[in-house]
């Protein structure tokens, strides 16, 4: 049996509020569970001590006896000092995709070809100004 140390959901709609359980792996997220070593209230200030409360023993216990927290529970143990919760790296998560690549691009070229358009025209020298053609005066008719 594999032991998982999770966030189970209780509370009502718009309002959650976590117990941090001992469950087995194969258990319904807010189902059957072994033991219940703690509280989470998301809706409580980062700064309020009483937003997670974790029975550090309890929690020690089942970590020896192999179970596996899920990554917000690591968070947890590793705000305790209980367990090191390894950085994750995801260097591609702030990028663009390729459709909006795509279109900044042709975007940069277009204006780039606007600009060069401008700067030929302000470069070329303006062209002397044909003088209008004179018309042939007619005398005054009495």
């Amino acid at each position: 049996m594999s032991l998982k140390i999770r966030l189970a959901r209780a509370g009502v709609k718009k309002r959650p509020y976590y117990r941090i359980v001992v469950a087995d792996s194969k258990s319904p997220r807010d189902g059957r569970y072994i033991e219940k070593i703690g509280t989470y209230d998301p809706l409580l200030p980062k700064d309020q001590g009483e937003r997670v409360r974790l029975d550090k023993e309890r929690a020690q216990h089942w970590l020896l006896h192999g179970a596996q927290p899920t990554d917000r529970v690591l968070r947890f143990l590793d705000a305790a000092g209980m367990r090191k919760r390894a950085a994750r790296s995801n260097p591609q998560k702030g990028q663009s995709g390729k459709k909006r690549v795509e279109r900044e691009e042709a975007k940069r070229a277009a204006a780039e070809e606007k600009a060069k358009a401008a700067a030929e025209v302000a470069a070329a020298p303006p062209e002397p100004a044909e003088p209008a053609p004179a018309e042939p005066e007619q005398p005054a008719v009495e």
